[in-house]
């Protein structure tokens, strides 16, 4: 694969993933369920997914 091709699969990946997560939060917003989440690995924190997508936009 070229430079080229990667960088393009990567974007295309990262889309990808992206929408999935929004998807996830989406559902689970819907159901009025909480995500776990961790920004370093070692602190985790309940919150609403609703929130997270409130703050996300």
């Amino acid at each position: 694969m070229s430079n080229k091709e990667i960088k393009e699969f990567s974007e295309k990946l990262k889309y990808g993933l992206e929408l999935a997560e929004r998807r996830m939060l989406e559902e689970k917003a819907l159901r009025g369920e909480d995500v776990i989440v961790s920004s370093d690995g070692k602190h985790f924190e309940q919150i609403s997914a609703q929130q997270i997508l409130n703050n996300s936009l």
